[in-house]
């Protein structure tokens, strides 16, 4: 199986600056494992969407949009379990 190219949005690179810095290895490390398949066990695809996931990290969240035919996984949202799902 190929791996997926990873890019960032802004906001979630925002967000990634503003997690205590202990948790930033356990988040890139779960990245860098979505990159190798975005289809582990424990992910799971959020509702009334069609291309986006969220895994868990610890007591942080990352949402992903995931583009198959490309190969291209967007990290959109790495937050806290409290704030993630909030608009």
């Amino acid at each position: 199986m190929a791996t997926y190219n990873i890019f960032w949005k802004p906001s979630a690179e925002k967000d990634l600056r503003r997690i205590d810095k202990k948790m930033i290895p356990r988040i890139l490390d779960a990245i860098g494992k979505i990159a190798a398949n975005p289809f582990q066990p424990g992910i799971r695809k959020l509702q009334s969407t069609e291309h986006t996931y969220r895994m868990r990290a610890g007591e942080y969240r990352i949402i992903y949009s995931l583009e198959q035919a490309a190969l291209i996984i967007e990290i959109v949202r790495v937050r806290h379990r409290k704030d993630v799902y909030k608009s």
